[in-house]
């Protein structure tokens, strides 16, 4: 799968509650989390992310709290993906079990200015920097995990897993 769109870039560290702020927790639909994502690093975010676009950041995106709420606001913007050069590792697994798609580089961060527009190919995990034409190839998951991405997320993995099994 082929992704092409114009990237939001932060900083390291951000954090779940800066991705989803305390006040929402108490909501579970996905729809109504949506004009609330990155809230508490930018107020603006839900109303310029477009469908595709693609959430840049610097070292342990998503630490904090391991709620599920964070990748899932991002998800339901229509965010193609997240680059990171790391993930916090509970952001990490909530992101591959809902079917966000992230990948970590931190080579296409460091030569990503915001508003930058990316093609990633999911697939072979190459980013292709339209302004700079450079291309980067992201790190690999570990077997198992892209078992998971490949099904579609942890649900539709273990359903496919429960019909083999």
């Amino acid at each position: 799968m082929i992704l092409k769109g114009k990237v939001f870039k932060y900083p390291d560290n951000v954090d779940t509650d800066q991705i989803i702020p305390t006040p929402y927790l108490n909501i579970f639909v996905p729809s109504l989390l949506a004009p609330h994502a990155m809230e508490g690093i930018d107020e603006t975010f839900a109303q310029k992310v477009q469908p595709g676009d693609i959430i840049m950041a610097g070292e342990n995106f998503g630490c904090g709290s391991s709620r599920e709420h964070a990748p899932l606001s991002i998800k339901a913007n229509g965010v193609g993906c997240v680059v990171a050069k790391s993930f916090a590792r509970i952001f990490f697994r909530n992101a591959i079990n809902i079917d966000l798609p992230i990948l970590e580089c931190p080579e296409a961060v460091d030569d990503t200015k915001a508003g930058d527009e990316l093609k990633v190919n999911l697939k072979t995990r190459t980013i292709e920097n339209v302004r700079t034409k450079k291309t980067y190839k992201a790190r690999s998951f570990p077997e198992y995990i892209q078992e998971i991405i490949n099904a579609g997320g942890l649900m539709s993995y273990l359903k496919k897993e429960a019909k083999h099994g």
